[in-house]
């Protein structure tokens, strides 16, 4: 039998993609300023809030959101994957024209997604950045860290990164379909979005404090989100390691001839302090470039094994699309035919699905 079309799909012009991880704090304030945005922008939309497997009341509120908001779609991760998987997971599935991304924390204004979207449309573009103008909000450290990260990022992977651009932004269709076409695993999409080459825009604002809740990118997370970003889109740090290398040969040289002398004139006692410090230089670059080798094998072991980046336990969107095949069409007949899954899934909700089980290109 043929699959009917899913007709739902085909009206949502603009999908907002949600990664959540214990936000219960900060949902009711994310409903009341989201929700009228996207109401009064007049087009199909569908909110696609995907939690990574929150451990408060996240999944309890969003099922209590949904009831009075159809537009809501529930995505559950059977276990906490990350902050980019959580995106991966939601891009794979949004059914939108447009695809917008957003954190749940309010600090990347809602209200932007109107002139995101009338930008995309007005000028033809494929991304939209969302652009942090100003970050007075963040602490000085904040600012700082975040500072270096972008001139780190754009120093090796060109200037295409917009500088101060988070994960608020704006996606075409094409966009989304080239990004779920690439075989990266560990993904940061502030680096593979800029490489795509897509034409683009920016739409600036004003960072603004957390209302509610803790931050979810503490220190550690920043410095393995910047490690990411460095050795899975560039091989500058080996080239750092030959530098080294070459450095620690010319100091082996030098001391070389400094204890050749040393013994010619039998002063061997004065030369045991640079020795030590030789033996200790030597010994720090030897374990910088096995570290350094040690991240790049590292994800060349990940890529082998290919595991997918997350599993989805449920999703609302495959569960209504069942409730409306079960139902008696108007002229009697029986139910009408099953509507297609969504883009990367099954419609079976409670099948695992993932980003290393689609079809790769």
């Amino acid at each position: 039998m043929t699959e009917a079309p899913n007709t739902t799909a085909a009206a949502t012009v603009l999908s907002v993609v949600i990664p959540m991880y214990n936000e219960e704090e900060v949902l009711p304030a994310l409903v009341s300023r989201l929700r009228p945005v996207l109401a009064d922008l007049g087009v199909g939309y569908e909110v696609v809030a995907v939690d990574d497997g929150s451990t408060d009341r996240t999944a309890e509120l969003l099922a209590a959101f949904r009831l009075g908001w159809p537009e809501l779609r529930i995505i559950g991760l059977r276990r906490n994957s990350g902050h980019q998987a959580a995106l991966t997971a939601g891009l794979d599935r949004a059914h939108g024209a447009y695809v917008v991304s957003i954190d749940a924390d309010l600090q990347d204004p809602p209200e932007k997604i109107t002139e995101m979207l009338a930008l995309a449309r007005a000028k033809d573009l494929d991304i939209v950045y969302g652009i942090r103008a100003d970050r007075a909000s963040d602490t000085g450290f904040k600012r700082w860290t975040a500072g270096l990260y972008y001139r780190l990022v754009r120093r090796l992977a060109g200037p295409s990164v917009p500088a101060q651009a988070g994960d608020f932004r704006l996606l075409s269709r094409a966009a989304v379909d080239a990004l779920k076409a690439l075989p990266d695993q560990q993904r940061v999409y502030r680096l593979l979005v800029p490489w795509l080459g897509f034409p683009s825009g920016e739409v600036r604002y004003e960072r603004a404090p957390r209302p509610a809740g803790q931050s979810k990118y503490p220190l550690g997370r920043m410095i393995r989100l910047a490690v990411d970003s460095v050795t899975g889109f560039s091989a500058a740090p080996l080239r750092i390691a030959t530098w080294l290398g070459g450095f620690a040969f010319l100091v082996c040289l030098a001391l070389m001839i400094y204890t050749l002398s040393a013994h010619a004139f039998q002063h061997t006692v004065p030369g045991w302090t640079s020795l030590f410090i030789g033996v200790l230089f030597i010994g720090a670059v030897q374990l910088v470039c096995v570290g350094l080798l040690g991240e790049y094998v590292g994800r060349i072991y990940t890529a082998v094994q290919n595991r997918p980046t997350y599993f989805i336990g449920h999703d609302t969107a495959a569960g209504a699309a069942a409730d409306a095949a079960k139902r008696p069409s108007r002229a009697g007949n029986p139910a009408v035919p099953s509507p297609a899954p969504p883009p990367g899934g099954s419609a079976d909700a409670a099948a695992p699905v993932s980003q290393g089980l689609r079809q790769r290109s």
